[in-house]
């Protein structure tokens, strides 16, 4: 039996079907709707602001391992870092990187399957996250890397990248 909620939701469809205003297969739709929203769970929401620092180092997490999945190291790798990334640490990332040969950002080889950033303290004109790193290896077993951000308030810029192990 429908609810009246149900109802309520169909009878103006139905009604616009039955007067030839919309094809029936409109119905269909409308109904397949009301019940897929009232049983189907919603899948959670991504959301930013431009003006969060905690953001941005989520949204640059995000777009450098996309761009490092997708084609490897390259010039939209290299952008997002300029982007993203204070001079300063852009020349610290490059000598680290060649006295480890690994990405400085990741503090890896290889790319990640998957990344969570959260806030972790603020002050002195600072930001501080957490960044979750979870690799995948060829046995299927994963293994995460643990990063602590700094970012500049003033900015929004990242100005420091460790290891938080």
């Amino acid at each position: 039996m429908a609810t009246s909620r149900t109802l309520r939701r169909i009878a103006p469809g139905g009604a616009l079907v039955a007067l030839g205003a919309v094809p029936a297969t409109t119905t269909a739709a409308v109904r397949a709707d009301a019940v897929s929203t009232a049983t189907a769970p919603t899948a959670p929401g991504r959301a930013g602001r431009p003006t969060s620092a905690v953001d941005r180092v989520a949204d640059f997490y995000g777009a450098c391992i996309d761009v490092l999945y997708d084609c490897g190291r390259s010039r939209l790798a290299d952008a997002l870092r300029t982007h993203y990334l204070t001079a300063g640490l852009r020349q610290d990332l490059a000598r680290w990187e060649a006295e480890h040969h690994r990405d400085g950002v990741l503090r890896a080889k290889g790319v990640p399957v998957a990344w969570k950033v959260v806030h972790n303290d603020s002050g002195m004109g600072h930001c501080w996250t957490r960044a979750t790193l979870t690799w995948q290896d060829s046995a299927d077993r994963t293994h995460r890397t643990r990063l602590m951000i700094q970012s500049d308030l003033a900015t929004l810029l990242i100005s420091g990248i460790r290891s938080a192990d």
